[in-house]
């Protein structure tokens, strides 16, 4: 722990709980001082290349869609809290609870 609280400083502690979820955190910033889309991607919760393997996608256009994509895991609990008492329209069978 004492090399990530060097690391990552007062957020040591949440990055060391993502990493045991995820995978080992990439560089936060690239080689010039930028923040990195590899690090966007993972705190996202994304597949490693799932938007920074895309070649045909700049840095900039990386992050952009970044920006603007949805995290999974915050998308699946939305879905979920505002689905619990939906009623079918009767074309649909009941989801199990």
């Amino acid at each position: 722990m004492a090399a990530a609280a060097a690391r990552w400083g007062e957020y040591a502690a949440a990055i060391t709980r993502w990493e045991r979820i995820t995978r080992p955190a990439p560089d936060p910033v690239d080689s010039r001082g930028r923040l990195s889309s590899e690090f966007v991607e993972w705190a996202m919760g994304l597949e490693k290349g799932w938007v920074t393997q895309i070649t045909s996608l700049s840095r900039s256009a990386q992050l952009t869609a970044l920006g603007n994509g949805v995290v999974p895991q915050q998308a699946a609990l939305a879905t979920e809290l505002l689905t619990f008492d939906v009623s079918l329209c009767g074309n649909h069978p009941e989801p199990p609870r």
